[in-house]
């Protein structure tokens, strides 16, 4: 489970809602059926739907293949998103579907940021632990 920014955990209820959208909005997404040309044959990975405690708005967190026209695409969506929020409440099966907004998914970043920290000298050092040499001059 991931903290929310009130610091409350999600609900059992509100994961399990957010994984269906996630599932339903990836589904749509790879049918490409939307006619929006800044989302014309682009490939858009859905990490993370996230759903308000009271389930009325969703937030989800999208990254276009390869992070490219990030902009365009987030742009898209935002034009697409009463086709997309109907046809979510058609194939996820609520009284009331969560109005969907979309941002950028910020972990495609950090990873990187975390994989270039790793590969910095000093640091891949450190992970590879104490040479022969040195754990000879400690005992």
């Amino acid at each position: 489970m991931k903290p929310r920014e009130s610091g409350r955990a999600a609900s059992q209820r509100q994961l399990r809602v957010g994984e269906a959208v996630r599932h339903a909005l990836s589904e749509l997404l790879a049918r490409r059926e939307l006619r929006d040309p800044a989302l014309a044959d682009r490939s858009v990975t859905v990490s993370e739907v996230r759903v308000s405690p009271d389930m009325r708005n969703a937030t989800a967190y999208v990254c276009p293949l390869g992070g490219e026209d990030l902009e365009s695409v987030l742009a898209g969506l935002t034009r697409a998103a009463p086709h997309i929020n109907s046809q979510i409440a058609r194939m996820v099966r609520l009284r009331n579907a969560p109005r969907l907004t979309f941002v950028a998914d910020p972990s495609f970043d950090q990873a990187a940021h975390i994989d270039q920290v790793l590969r910095n000298p000093a640091v891949a050092r450190d992970l590879d632990g104490p040479s022969e040499a040195e754990m000879s001059d400690d005992g």
